[in-house]
């Protein structure tokens, strides 16, 4: 929406770019800081959104079959109050278990939910608070030195501080797909599943890319709305099979020891792997193999995955998020290129068992393969033409082109990169100009640099964003932890204030 600008009063202005849960998490800690502080630095706060708060693409989705794959237990907005998401489904007649996934949308409403009430509260302590509904193009620098947003509506948007939580939207382009990304039948991504039912005709033959989280997704929506699926990928897997991502289950010295290790250790690959193995040791004395399945087909490793985690034989699920989390404390500590080549080295950890599916959509999955609804291909195509009203899709060393009605894009999106313009005054979000620098480095504050050294700008990173210095990015617990240290940082920052990160794990 647009609106007037005010008349400036004493105070600095904030905006938090992206309101989905990094935005609204910042926008939370910020207005709990300002009501502990007797001068109020900070005199208006702008989310810049083209969605409600809440809603963005991650959770805001109002279709019930698309859950959140990480627990309830571990879904709170508040760094402080680690059971505040729990709380809020309690209190709307929720009786699940807190490691159950629930749908996304539940997740949504409790970031708007809790958005409305500290909106209240800001109002209370003389803040004024609005959303832009558009999309944050560039943050340039004005002659006073505060810092212009470019809208995407053309207008400009002055702001002291600025946050970006711009979380991710351009999706991979999968190989053999560059020159089909705007063809009509060609869908880039699920999301969301509105988008499904209105653009693939019904009783569709529907080629998935993908076989990770987006791609069980889609197959899911497709399969339930009677079209027939086919899932490929690469690497023809699928993810391993949880209850859930949830909270460490109990004290894994093993796991809290790696944050001492050395990161130039050229054996530190192998010392990670065996503490995680000690971890998953203390939790069950069974070994690893007898807790997954080697099964070379992908459906049957499906199913007696599924059938471990019935049985109670999946202990390994409660050392992941600790894994992740002391991933994350180690990684600041590595160069750019010793951090890609350990998580390229445990490709196979990440792609299966941090992304792990749900149970609950392990069990869907294989209803739909079991009724022919859903298949999954041998390999990744080798050919791909439109002709006649119709893809044709070759596999290698095959012989006839299998034919499909709709292609859906399931393999993921970009990483967000801010970009330097060639003079340094503006930070591009996207379309960055020729000549423009990314920015591949974030010190401990998460502020934005010219260059290694330079002074801080008064621009801060959240979310998904900070993927050049921390692993997991999107790993929410530490999402939440980034977001109350950042709305510390800005509320201190009206005052002249420069204290050092605290709590932990931040990156």
């Amino acid at each position: 929406m647009e609106f007037a600008e005010p008349m400036r009063r004493p105070g600095r202005e904030v905006a938090v770019v992206g309101a989905g849960v990094a935005g609204t998490s910042v926008f939370l800690h910020l207005i709990q800081a300002l009501g502990r502080l007797r001068d109020r630095p900070v005199r208006a706060v702008t989310l810049v959104d083209p969605h409600p708060v809440g809603w963005g693409l991650a959770f805001g989705d109002s279709d019930t079959l698309l859950l959140c794959n990480s627990a309830a237990e571990v879904n709170s907005l508040l760094a402080d109050r680690p059971a505040d998401f729990v709380g809020y489904l309690r209190g709307r007649g929720w009786a699940g278990d807190p490691r159950d996934c629930v749908p996304r949308a539940r997740m949504a409403e409790y970031c708007h939910d809790r958005y409305a009430e500290a909106r209240a509260a800001a109002t209370a302590l003389g803040v004024e608070v609005r959303h832009a509904r558009a999309t944050a193009e560039s943050v340039g620098t004005a002659g006073d030195g505060r810092r212009l947003l470019r809208l995407s509506t053309g207008r400009e948007l002055p702001a002291d501080d600025v946050v970006l939580c711009t979380g991710v939207h351009r999706p991979r382009v999968p190989a053999g797909f560059a020159e089909f990304t705007r063809h009509p039948r060609y869908l880039d991504g699920p999301y969301p599943a509105a988008r499904l039912r209105r653009e693939v005709r019904p009783d569709s033959r529907v080629l998935v890319l993908g076989t990770r989280q987006s791609a069980v997704d889609a197959a899911l929506l497709l399969c339930r709305d009677g079209h027939r699926a086919t899932m490929t990928s690469p690497s023809g897997r699928l993810p391993a099979v949880r209850v859930s991502l949830g909270a460490p289950a109990g004290d894994l010295p093993p796991v809290r020891a790696v944050a001492a290790l050395d990161p130039a250790d050229p054996l530190l690959a192998e010392r990670l792997t065996r503490r995680v193995v000690e971890a998953v040791r203390l939790l069950d004395d069974r070994p690893l193999r007898r807790q997954t399945s080697r099964a070379a087909d992908p459906v049957r490793r499906l199913r007696e995955e599924t059938a471990l985690v019935e049985a109670g034989a999946c202990a390994w699920s409660g050392v992941v998020m600790a894994v992740m989390e002391a991933a994350i404390a180690l990684g600041p500590g590595l160069t750019a290129e010793r951090r890609a080549g350990l998580l390229a080295r445990f490709d196979w950890f990440t792609a299966r068992y941090v992304t792990a599916m749900t149970v609950v959509n392990a069990r869907r999955l294989l209803a739909h393969f079991a009724t022919g609804a859903l298949a999954l291909a041998g390999s990744y195509p080798h050919t791909v033409a439109f002709a006649d009203g119709a893809w044709r899709v070759s596999w290698p060393g095959s012989g006839a082109p299998d034919l499909f009605d709709h292609v859906v894009n399931a393999t993921g999106f970009e990483l967000p990169v801010l970009h330097h313009s060639p003079d340094g005054r503006t930070l591009h979000l996207t379309g960055p100009p020729e000549g423009a620098t990314a920015v591949d480095r974030l010190e401990a504050d998460l502020r934005v640099r010219q260059w290694p050294g330079a002074p801080p700008e008064p621009v801060w990173v959240a979310g998904v964003g900070t993927h050049p210095r921390v692993p997991f990015s999107n790993h929410l617990r530490n999402v939440v932890r980034q977001a109350r240290q950042v709305a510390h940082d800005v509320a201190d920052a009206g005052r002249g204030v420069r204290e050092p990160p605290t709590g932990a794990p931040h990156p």
